[in-house]
């Protein structure tokens, strides 16, 4: 078998996904999220009398704390194969990999394991967010914005 037949052989075999479908159940999944967010910043500020930027952080922090505990209970997985892309906001996104890294190496020590592998997943998104916002400062300063 070369590797033409190969190539059709999975492409017949891979199961279709339903692209259509998929949009539908994370724009609807996201939309969720993105409403009760905003009703979490609404509740924050008028019960707390605190401002929208500080009822935001909490907001955040709320985020990352919920993601980790999915994570950390196994659900986080399971939960983005049913609700796609809008699950994966990058604040809970961001904590899912971060957990799932400390996770997996915990028992290799708190040095080798934690401490060696705790971005591994999120180091990628750092680096290339640091890069990308210095290459874009450059551009804003060049243009005189």
């Amino acid at each position: 078998m070369n590797i033409e037949e190969y190539k059709k052989l999975v492409k017949e075999m891979s199961p279709r996904e339903n692209r259509l479908k998929n949009m539908i159940v994370a724009f609807f999944v996201g939309g969720m999220i993105g409403f009760l967010g905003e009703f979490f910043l609404y509740f924050v500020t008028e019960t707390f009398a605190t401002s929208r930027a500080d009822a935001f952080i909490w907001l955040c922090l709320t985020l990352i704390l919920v993601g980790t505990i999915l994570t950390a209970f196994g659900f986080f997985d399971n939960w983005v194969s049913k609700c796609k892309c809008g699950f994966i906001i990058p604040t809970t996104g961001f904590a899912h990999s971060v957990t799932s890294c400390a996770l997996d190496f915990k028992k290799e020590g708190l040095v080798t394991g934690l401490g060696a592998n705790f971005f591994r997943l999120a180091g990628s998104v750092i680096l290339y967010g640091i890069i990308s916002a210095f290459f874009l400062c450059i551009v804003r300063v060049v243009l005189g914005g």
